[in-house]
């Protein structure tokens, strides 16, 4: 369990404090709308209505107790910008702020946030991805060149062994589990055969991956 300050009770900030519900971790929300604040009240530990570009304001929440800050501020970046930069030199430990354009992610990474979330732009690259190949059921990025993919065994795989594809000797892939009627088996050796109806978790580069399943 990790205690969360999370500041911004938009569409984006209110889907966080939900999720971060479900994981049982101790969320304190804030945001400038009191009907923003309401509403989230199901899902979080605590919720205050407040300025987060206020600096007393965000001392009086002591922001280095928290494990992570999320600043989940949408269509002011201008606030956005202001409160990263205070969380960061009120001792904050570990600051995720949200951009929605490429110039807004990089002045938010020089003005104190650690990491940065692109909604839009990460959502667009894997909905392309998953969508424009009949195989690929899900993907995971890692960095810009790793990624572990969830796709559907080629039909000319059916009924061989692992070792008999031998894909990580041909394209330098890994396979990691593999997936039927949504459980996981993560036992695999060169002797597992791979059936009709099952799906992959394989990690590997990009390239060697679309050249592989000819993404």
């Amino acid at each position: 369990m990790k205690s969360v300050l999370l500041i911004g009770l938009g569409r984006f900030g209110r889907h966080i404090a939900k999720k971060l519900n479900e994981l049982n971790h101790e969320v304190m929300a804030i945001d400038k709308k009191e009907e923003f604040v309401n509403e989230v009240l199901p899902y979080v530990t605590n919720a205050q209505i407040g300025d987060s570009t206020n600096e007393e304001f965000l001392m009086s929440l002591g922001v280095g107790n928290y494990d992570i800050c999320f600043v989940a501020i949408s269509d002011d970046f201008q606030s956005s910008l202001e409160t990263t930069s205070l969380l960061k030199e009120l001792g904050a430990k570990f600051v995720v702020s949200r951009a929605e354009r490429d110039v807004q992610e990089k002045f938010l990474l020089r003005n104190g946030a650690d990491q940065v979330v692109y909604p839009e732009k990460q959502v667009a690259s894997w909905a392309t991805i998953r969508y424009s190949a009949d195989h690929i059921l899900d993907f995971i990025e890692l960095d810009d060149e790793f990624a572990i993919f969830e796709v559907t065994t080629p039909d000319n795989w059916v009924g061989k062994t692992i070792g008999q594809i031998d894909i990580r000797k041909k394209f330098g892939i890994n396979i990691m589990a593999i997936k039927q009627d949504g459980k996981l088996c993560l036992t695999i050796h060169p002797d597992t055969v791979l059936n009709e109806g099952e799906t992959m978790l394989v990690l590997g580069e990009y390239k060697d991956i679309q050249k592989c399943f000819h993404i």
